[in-house]
């Protein structure tokens, strides 16, 4: 019997802060991304416009190894309420809701 297939967003490690109130982001204005969370050609998001700002937090969320990234680019309340919207992997939705009951009755 073959071993179910393993992907690599299944193995690795997300960063989940200890509580959405230390996501002190930012919530307007344009935000460049350093490499480590976002090589792609875009890195620049516009806060202003909700689709740029719910790309650049599905961004961070995937890609942030520390939870000083989260902090630094994350805020708390803003997050609360695109968290619905946010196009996030199972596992990665499933590991925030766990550990933040807000954001599953946000969903």
């Amino acid at each position: 019997m073959a071993e179910p297939r393993r992907l690599y967003q299944d193995n690795r490690p997300y960063a989940v802060p200890e509580s959405l109130e230390e996501l002190t982001g930012p919530t307007s204005g344009v935000v460049d991304l350093p490499l480590r969370l976002d090589w792609s050609e875009q890195g620049r998001y516009d806060l202003d416009d909700p689709k740029q700002l719910c790309l650049m937090y599905e961004r961070v969320i995937r890609e942030a190894m520390h939870t000083q990234d989260l902090r630094t680019f994350l805020h708390g309340a803003t997050l609360t309420q695109v968290w619905s919207r946010l196009y996030l992997p199972r596992n990665i939705r499933d590991l925030w809701e766990s550990r933040f009951r807000s954001l599953r009755s946000a969903a």
